[in-house]
């Protein structure tokens, strides 16, 4: 089992930056794919960014350029650099894991068996 809690959520200006992070417990996170989804209200749950086991990172069109993921093994923590922020970013983040083999695409959420709660993003116009 993996237990994930979000973090770093908040209420921002446009073109302001946060920094998420997800800390991960309960297994050696070095092996696992982590992943930011978000969802807004009245909206399905989306993916934003990726990054394998072996750091590769992926992002949805939206966040390219904007958003950086990385991990600190050591600290069994991802982090999801969000700056440029618009209005339309604004939802609940959440943190995701799983094993991922290689050449899976890690863009679905079905591919994720751990979740956190989330953490609620607010951008002001």
């Amino acid at each position: 089992q993996v237990q994930l809690v979000e973090s770093g959520g908040g209420l921002v200006q446009a073109g302001g930056s946060l920094r998420l992070s997800c800390a991960a417990s309960g297994r050696t996170l070095s092996s696992y794919g982590m992943a930011w989804f978000r969802q807004a209200p009245g909206k399905e749950r989306e993916f934003v960014a990726a990054i394998t086991w072996s750091d590769m990172p992926y992002y949805a069109d939206g966040a390219k350029g904007r958003f950086t993921i990385s991990r600190d093994n050591a600290k069994s923590t991802v982090y999801l650099q969000m700056n440029s922020l618009k209005p339309e970013d604004t939802a609940v983040y959440y943190c995701a894991a799983d094993t991922l083999p290689v050449g899976t695409d890690p863009s679905p959420a079905y591919e994720y068996d751990y979740w956190g709660q989330g953490t609620q993003v607010t951008v002001s116009s």
